[in-house]
């Protein structure tokens, strides 16, 4: 039989962790809650919306500096297979980047285009989650000199060979190093 103390720490350690995974899986907010009466403050008018200018872009649109190129300053698109991803800066003219799709697989794109400049992969915050089977646990970034860059997210599940186009960043001032 167990000592009582260690059976007492036990149940209470297990009790902590049950209310807090509740307290942290509801994370609503005071104005979401039922007793709130209260209306939310008006908001001000916001600006006529106009081109995003983001770091590494001018304000015609294209990138400048593509290593400055921050997600959220270009067109969002769903591509092949639902795969959603961004599309950032003015196509080069005449670049095969043109032909690219979001969604389409890394083997697809690299036989599109050639080998690139430069290439290199890193793990994302997603592959730290604790039984996480969804897609982008890793990225992987290739660069195509005075043409652009792309990043492939890796698939769902565990086939670690599979990545798909989530992000073309067209960039005639890419000097093919990341």
């Amino acid at each position: 039989m167990k000592h009582p103390s260690t059976l007492m720490t036990l149940t209470a350690a297990l009790a902590a962790a049950a209310l807090s995974t509740a307290c942290v899986s509801t994370g609503g907010t005071k104005s979401d809650s039922a007793d709130s009466g209260a209306k939310p403050a008006a908001t001000a008018t916001a600006a006529p919306a106009g081109p995003k200018i983001g770091p590494g872009m001018n304000e015609r649109g294209e990138v400048i500096d593509p290593r400055k190129v921050e997600a959220g300053y270009g067109q969002t698109v769903k591509g092949i297979d639902d795969w959603e991803g961004e599309i950032t800066g003015k196509p080069v003219p005449g670049s095969k980047f043109n032909q690219l799709k979001i969604g389409m697989s890394h083997t697809q794109a690299i036989g599109l285009l050639g080998q690139p400049n430069d290439q290199g992969a890193h793990m994302t915050g997603k592959a730290w989650i604790p039984f996480y089977f969804g897609s982008d646990k890793y990225r992987y970034e290739v660069t195509y000199k005075g043409v652009g860059r792309l990043l492939f997210a890796s698939s769902a599940g565990f086939n670690f060979g599979d990545m798909h186009l989530i992000w073309i960043i067209h960039s005639a001032a890419e000097d093919g190093v990341r």
